[in-house]
């Protein structure tokens, strides 16, 4: 019986031979020479035509490579590096090949033989592999870069380390990991113009390394382990930055502390289990409150920016738990169930969901007002599209990793933002019509200081619907001041006079805008703490409601949030201590056949400059009647 452990002595004693013979050829043993030439021969000869899948040319690139294998052979002072040494001849040899002219003047003969010489490799491979698969992943492969197939080859066919591949590339480790994921993607791309799923990369290097086998013994035993697709968390990452966008900062704010952020004033940690990461049956996710030698990613992508739209991606090593909202649902795993559900990740202990580009002001308001110590320190964010944070926490006694930032805007396009569960898993969606839809229309209802309050409006949940269902409101107050918020924020009186231009969105904040990737329980209150307005969080009906109570000097805003629908239902508003109004919110379950109403704003030109946006602090001044003053 064959055992690892008899395997791996095997490979231990080949290497220690060879090494050997290595050494009697240095020493001029011609006999050793030639046998360690038969050897490189064959090895290479695989190695090179997967990377050309032209019988002549990996011929003549073979040749040429052992004849410098033996003139220098005597300058190798590492011996047990003889193969990446060996391999980094062929693949300079190849590169040299393709710079010139002879490439394009052989082509086409070269093509006509390469056909012949495959009829009889391919016949013996019929019962492995269909005609036409096989011609799609060779043409998939053929069109990559040399280096993309090369990397590719030595790891996934040879088994080599990416330490051995940097020392036949000559670079370093990192940038070979890098490599191999761009040469991944590459590959996985041409599969996907021509009808491959996501998920058929690893299938169609099995294909292409049974196609290119030496025989067909060969090919029935080759195997390429998932293992070998791995690069790590680093690697990985900084595989999406491209020449254009680059690396923005690396380990830029030192270690991150992610571990007691749920506490209360009594600055208790409130530990959990690693489970808690995602919780299928109430949906509450709270990422950092976990074991302390739990193992956790999480991942927070602005596609827009740091100020714009967030996507999460939360994990622990500790269980199956995982946590995806992207830019198309919100989805929880746990077991052998996906849960969809209507709303964002919040924290169960009614802390705020902090941001690792969260600056120091907000950051130190929302520590005084919750009474805790900050739980996060910051990345650089920096400024530009397709920003993309990662924060790693590790066990307790290894510490956490540094923050990462990468520049990408391709990230949406990888694996890293799909969903990746197992196929078989059972599907629950839990959502709403609207929610399925991924927008919906709503009304306002209300009265202040006895003016009636109506209005309209629309808005996104995911961000995928931004674009065909931005969000708008029209908002009536008495038969005096109008909010219009749509492709620019602005203040009317009764004749439609401007009285005040905004940025877009001013009058959305306080409101609901899950759009932007966090729980109306959130976006409210850091609404609140970016005008250092303080607040208060409970539960009610049987924590089915979020009250959050937001104090701004006389005046206060009393929220009732559906946790459920993850929407603002009710706001009161007072001033001097006394109730003076309050907001009410209908959100319609179906959007088609809507009513006239529901009809964006139309906003005139007109010469006002843009003022500062005081966010949530237009409530406040709608509670004490000074909006439009």
């Amino acid at each position: 019986m064959v055992t690892m452990e008899s395997t791996a002595k095997l490979g231990m004693d080949r290497q220690a031979g060879e090494i050997e013979l290595i050494e009697r050829a240095q020493q001029g043993d011609k006999a050793s020479l030639n046998r360690l030439a038969q050897i490189a021969r064959e090895r290479l000869r695989v190695y090179v035509y997967r990377l050309t899948q032209k019988d002549d040319l990996t011929q003549e690139i073979v040749q040429e490579s052992l004849l410098e294998m033996c003139k220098v052979l005597g300058k190798l002072q590492k011996t047990d590096r003889f193969w990446p040494w060996l391999y980094g001849i062929a693949t300079n040899k190849l590169h040299r090949y393709y710079r010139t002219e002879k490439a394009m003047r052989h082509a086409a003969a070269s093509e006509e033989r390469r056909r012949g010489s495959m009829e009889d490799r391919e016949h013996g491979l019929e019962d492995l592999v269909g005609e036409e698969l096989k011609q799609i992943v060779s043409n998939a492969m053929q069109k990559l870069r040399t280096r993309h197939k090369a990397v590719l080859v030595m790891r996934c066919y040879d088994g080599m380390s990416y330490g051995d591949i940097a020392e036949s590339m000559g670079c370093n480790e990192f940038s070979i990991r890098m490599l191999f994921v761009r040469a991944k993607r590459s590959l996985q791309k041409e599969l996907l113009r021509n009808g491959f799923g996501r998920g058929s990369l690893l299938a169609a290097l099995i294909v292409f390394g049974k196609m290119t086998a030496p025989s067909k013994a060969a090919a029935a035993q080759l195997t390429v382990p998932a293992a070998a697709l791995k690069v790590g968390l680093a690697a990985g990452v900084a595989g999406l930055a491209t020449s254009t966008t680059g690396i923005v900062s690396l380990a830029a704010a030192g270690v991150l502390t992610v571990g007691a952020v749920a506490t209360t004033s009594n600055t208790k940690p409130a530990v959990m289990t690693p489970s808690a990461v995602v919780s299928v049956n109430s949906g509450v996710v709270s990422p950092y409150a976990t074991s302390s030698t739990a193992h956790e990613q999480f991942w927070y992508y602005f596609p827009e920016g740091p100020q714009g739209p967030m996507m999460l991606r939360a994990q622990s090593k500790a269980s199956s738990a995982r946590l995806l909202q992207n830019d198309q649902a919100n989805y929880s795993f746990q077991g052998d169930t996906v849960c969809i559900n209507n709303y964002r990740a919040w924290l169960d202990d009614l802390s705020v969901f902090k941001l690792p580009t969260d600056g120091a002001e907000m950051r130190g308001f929302l520590a005084q007002v919750e009474g805790i110590h900050n739980d996060i320190q910051p990345v650089s964010a920096g400024k530009g599209r397709g920003l993309l944070a990662i924060v790693e926490r590790k066990t307790e006694t290894t510490g956490a990793n540094k923050p990462w930032t990468i520049s990408s805007k391709n990230v949406l396009d990888s694996d890293y933002f799909q969903s990746d569960w197992p196929s078989d898993a059972r599907i629950v969606d839990n959502r709403d019509a609207m929610h399925q839809r991924g927008w919906t229309y709503f009304r306002v209802r209300g009265d202040v200081r006895g003016r009636s309050i109506s209005g309209t409006g629309r808005i996104p949940f995911v961000y995928t619907a931004l674009r065909g269902h931005s969000a708008w409101m029209k908002l009536k107050v008495g038969d005096g001041v109008s909010v219009l918020d749509g492709g620019v924020a602005v203040l009317q009186d009764a004749q439609g006079t401007a009285l005040g231009k905004y940025p877009r969105g001013s009058f959305f904040k306080g409101l609901s805008r899950p759009w932007m990737g966090l729980h109306t329980i959130d976006s409210v209150r850091r609404d609140a703490a970016e005008q250092r307005a303080r607040f208060e969080t409970q539960l009610r009906a049987g924590g089915r409601q979020g009250q959050v109570t937001v104090l701004a000097g006389n005046a206060k805003l009393v929220y009732l949030i559906d946790i459920e629908a993850d929407l603002v239902r009710q706001i009161g508003l007072w001033a001097g201590g006394a109730q003076v109004g309050s907001l009410e919110f209908e959100y319609l379950e179906d959007g088609d056949g809507a009513p006239s109403e529901f009809s964006a704003p139309a906003l005139r030109a007109d010469p006002l400059s843009l003022r500062e946006n005081s966010g949530i602090l237009w409530l406040v001044r709608l509670a004490d009647g000074t909006l439009g003053g």
